[in-house]
């Protein structure tokens, strides 16, 4: 079985536990996708989608049907598809608004581990939460799943392709336990706990003891990290 047919079968089992029991998280999956529309996203990416996320977006874009947006948010729209590691599935208008973000945020201020960026150019979301501060991408690279939170080190590899995001998502409708499942929905390894990233918290404890404006989530300013190493030089 080919990769986007994985995908296929695996959505299909999103869709139709959706369809049965929650009709109206159903009705926000959108409908069917364009060639078009997903050619347009890669040129204003710079990036060519891989044939299992085309294959999704062409059986169900959110972003395709008219719905109320949230015009103060990055993530527009969203459906509320409890896949691990973010809280909305994202269409592909909110896919690239998240993914330029991101890589709009790591160019203008790089990671200072350059072999452990917090993004790479070949990661395409797939889920969000509403401020696009932690969700999950897609390896286009390699087709695996991973996670990220701003200000903390992603998680590369949690889950092993698309269908198998698909899979666990399928799983936690269901309500099927995920820890034995050895298809094609396998954990490349096993899932992280939603943990904050110690150095961060460290960080943002001896800003706030220091007087200095930090935000309690998101990506923590260069200058800041700068001035607690200063500080913690004995």
């Amino acid at each position: 079985m080919s990769q986007a047919e994985d995908v296929r079968e695996a959505w299909a089992r999103v869709t139709t536990w959706l369809e049965r029991n929650d009709p109206g998280v159903f009705a926000t999956l959108g409908g069917p996708g364009s060639q078009e529309a997903i050619d347009r996203a890669e040129a204003r990416m710079g990036l060519e989608l891989p044939a299992p996320v085309r294959q999704w977006l062409l059986v169900n874009d959110v972003d395709v049907d008219e719905r109320p947006e949230f015009p103060g948010s990055l993530v527009r729209r969203g459906c509320e598809v409890p896949v691990p590691g973010g809280t909305l599935l994202l269409g592909l208008e909110d896919i690239q608004r998240v993914y330029l973000r991101q890589l709009a945020m790591e160019r203008m201020e790089p990671s200072e581990d350059a072999d452990h960026p917090l993004w790479r150019q070949e990661w395409l979301p797939i889920a969000a939460d509403r401020d696009g501060l932690y969700g999950t991408f897609l390896d286009t690279a390699n087709g695996t799943i991973g996670t990220w939170a701003d200000a903390d080190l992603p998680e590369e590899g949690v889950l092993a392709s698309l269908s198998a995001l698909f899979h666990r998502a399928a799983d936690l409708l269901e309500g099927v336990s995920t820890g034995d499942w050895s298809g094609p929905g396998a954990p490349a390894r096993p899932l992280r706990r939603d943990e904050p990233h110690p150095e961060g918290e460290a960080i943002r404890r001896w800003a706030h003891a220091h007087g200095i404006t930090v935000n309690d989530r998101g990506r923590i300013p260069s200058h800041i990290r700068d001035a607690y190493k200063e500080h913690d030089q004995p």
